[in-house]
């Protein structure tokens, strides 16, 4: 039953809190906040400039409202950001960029820290540099550090199992903590260089190394100063490639906004120390409220999920519960920061910079889609479907020597991977090396679950040709569904007796077949519906590929301790995790081995002698 709006003054309070609109499931279609709940609820039932195009079916599919009254404005800004996280609402704003953007992270409570790349930065105590928007810059900045101040860059595993210095060492970019005596306060300093190096303050960490260079210099340690002398080199050439644009050295970041309509370009220029040292951007569409809101929202997400909160934010106009905002970053940072709209000077200055960035890159995502429209829609002229496929899943088997069978299924939407819709299947029904009874399974398992939430993807592509293609066509008749497309991509094969004058043989373009044609579709050379096709079915390969090598990664190494008394699954699991390979555990002692939880010395020893056996 549709929500009622003549209710709102007997169910909605006037407080400050958070709305959750839920549909006639239950689900939660979006959650809001609001300093006076009913004053807010109200404006989506009255006129309204609000162009969002879910506005105009809330009158079908809205159902209830509940809300969540709470203290104050900031109390209410934190429980949004929590309930969007944890429900992921269909019409919220989402930073879906987010996830692919690589950090790097130092954890300076570790015996000897490393640098490490990870994906999503964590409240773990750790200290995290980032976001690279780029992995090639993220690689330079590896590179110099690797280079020029020697900290490990080997893994946990890796480092606790060593028994002797590795290639790193031997070309002087590890100075070996693995096995040999290191002074560690030396060390610490190599770690608090690399930390100023990454926070951006390389003018302070210069100066430091120039003092360093002359004080080992007069004590003629000609050597060490060497050393500090490459350091500076290297600093100094990263703070030439940056241009100075402010010369106060604050922290800041810099959101620029460009809109036209209900499509939108919000670009973050993250300034460190009066220095430009990298940017994000976001873009939406559909979004129909006011800037002030939309910028509450964006940098409530960005902040809470884990990026590093700067000194002062500069913004276009003042967001949505600007106190809130601001007393809640202060809180997680734990000092204080400033929100400001400048209007004039420098600070202006960096606004209108990201102001044209968000233009720019506004009208780059436009002629992207554009583009990616345009091969979707070739490609639905091409192959004759009856969908335009925004969204498309390719599935392919994998198997070794006719063992550990696995499929895969990717997800590209809108013309680009959509990882969250990746999934691996274990081969559960099948015995043997039967391609077509286990593509039936998988699909068969990946379509009921499709009906069952609704979720359909428009086209299906199978890695295979008629055989594949007919085992697909079955299950959709089987599962009665209809209004999918399906096609099967062959990969190009070699004509007999044709030369094409560079390896001497001639191949044929990639092959798709399609439902109820005798001759397949050749899909033209050097096209974009042929990389996106090629992209599809490689991708799904290369992910059903190491999805296999890890089963049977797995699959070897408890197959070899099986035989050994008192191992069984468990104990075989947390082995695995401490060693990671059958060959370091053939390589440990005793003594290594009883360290593994749950195993103790008799066992080890038993452990130790079989594997001492079976290895002559």
């Amino acid at each position: 039953m549709p929500f009622d709006p003549t209710t709102l003054d007997r169910t909605i309070p006037r407080s400050p809190g958070v709305y959750l609109m839920k549909d006639s499931q239950g689900e939660i279609i979006y959650v809001g906040k609001a300093a006076n709940l009913r004053s807010r609820v109200g404006q989506y039932f009255g006129a309204t400039s609000d162009t969002r195009y879910f506005i105009n079916l809330l009158g079908d599919i809205l159902d209830t409202i509940d809300v969540l009254i709470t203290s104050n404005e900031k109390e209410a800004l934190i429980l949004e950001n929590d309930l969007i996280k944890r429900h992921q609402p269909r019409f919220n704003v989402e930073l879906k960029d987010d996830k692919s953007f690589l950090h790097l992270r130092i954890d300076e409570r570790s015996e000897w820290p490393r640098i490490e790349i990870v994906r999503r930065p964590k409240r773990d105590g750790a200290k995290y540099f980032g976001p690279y928007h780029s992995a090639s810059k993220i690689r330079q900045t590896v590179k110099v550090v690797e280079r020029y101040f020697n900290l490990r860059n080997c893994d946990d595993l890796s480092f606790k199992n060593r028994s002797r210095p590795c290639l790193q060492y031997q070309i002087k970019r590890c100075p070996g903590p693995c096995v040999l005596p290191i002074n560690r306060d030396e060390y610490g300093e190599q770690v608090d260089q690399v930390v100023l190096f990454l926070k951006g303050r390389r003018d302070e960490l210069a100066r430091s190394l120039k003092a360093k260079m002359r004080e080992s210099s007069e004590q003629m340690q000609y050597e060490q100063a060497a050393r500090y002398r490459d350091q500076l080199i290297a600093v100094e050439d990263s703070l030439q490639s940056q241009g100075v644009v402010d010369l106060k050295e604050l922290d800041r970041d810099v959101f620029g906004l460009y809109r036209e309509g209900s499509f939108l370009q919000i670009t973050i220029l993250m300034m460190r120390r009066g220095r430009m040292t990298g940017s994000q951007g976001f873009d939406f569409s559909r979004q129909g409220v006011p800037d002030e809101h939309v910028l509450s929202t964006v940098a409530n997400l960005f902040y809470s999920g884990g990026h590093s909160i700067p000194d002062e934010v500069l913004m276009p106009v003042e967001p949505d519960g600007l106190e809130a905002l601001m007393e809640h970053f202060t809180d997680i940072r734990g000092k204080r920061v400033r929100i400001k709209v400048p209007k004039r000077g420098t600070n202006k200055r960096l606004l209108d910079l990201a102001q044209t960035n968000a233009e720019h890159s506004f009208f780059q995502a436009r002629q992207d889609e554009a583009r990616r429209n345009g091969v979707l829609a070739r490609l639905k002229r091409t192959l004759h479907l009856a969908n335009m496929p925004h969204h498309i899943e390719c599935f392919d088997i994998s198997l070794f020597q006719g063992a550990s069978p696995v499929g895969s299924k990717v997800a590209f939407v809108g013309g680009v991977p959509a990882r969250s819709g990746y999934r691996r299947y274990k081969i559960k029904e099948v015995s043997g090396t039967d391609d077509y009874a286990m593509m039936r399974e998988v699909l068969m398992r990946r379509l009921r679950r499709g009906l069952d939430e609704g979720d359909l993807p428009d086209l299906i592509v199978v890695d295979g040709g008629k055989g594949q293609l007919n085992v697909a066509l079955a299950v959709l008749k089987d599962l009665e569904i209809t209004g999918v497309d399906l096609v099967g991509l062959a990969k190009a094969r070699v004509i007999d007796g044709l030369t094409d004058g560079d390896d001497g043989v001639l191949r044929s373009s990639e092959r798709v077949f399609i439902p109820g044609a005798r001759d397949a579709i050749r899909l033209k050379p050097h096209t974009d519906e042929l990389f996106l096709m090629t992209r599809l079915r490689d991708e799904a390969h290369r992910f059903a590929i190491t999805f296999h090598r890890k089963q049977r990664r797995t699959t070897h190494f408890r197959s070899s301790l099986s035989d050994i008394p008192g191992v069984g699954p468990a104990r075989q699991r947390n082995l695995l995790r401490h060693f990671g390979s059958l060959k370091r555990l053939r390589e440990s002692e005793a003594d290594a081995i009883a360290a593994v939880d749950g195993i103790g010395p008799e066992l080890a020893a038993t452990i130790f002698d079989y594997l001492g056996r079976t290895s002559k």
